[in-house]
């Protein structure tokens, strides 16, 4: 047996696309906001379609910043 010895955690699909996003929207959003918006992505994602495949995830997300952009951009003011 292999007890104690922990398994290689499975790499974080979504990884790649939140790093393009915070990115993106570094101007406009906080680090945080971004990841929040793609972890809602996906669980929308997943309830509405039961898949979250990263392209879906991401066109939500982004969506979703864009639409919040006009009011981080107000409180700035």
């Amino acid at each position: 047996m292999n007890e104690g010895i922990i398994p290689a955690a499975e790499p974080d699909p979504y990884a790649d696309l939140s790093a393009v996003l915070r990115e993106e929207f570094s101007a406009i959003h906080p680090a945080a906001t971004v990841t929040r918006c793609v972890d809602a992505a996906r669980y929308g994602a997943l309830e509405i379609t039961g898949h979250a495949h990263p392209w879906l995830v991401e066109r939500i997300a982004r969506k979703h910043l864009q639409v919040l952009a006009p009011a981080a951009s107000g409180r700035d003011r």
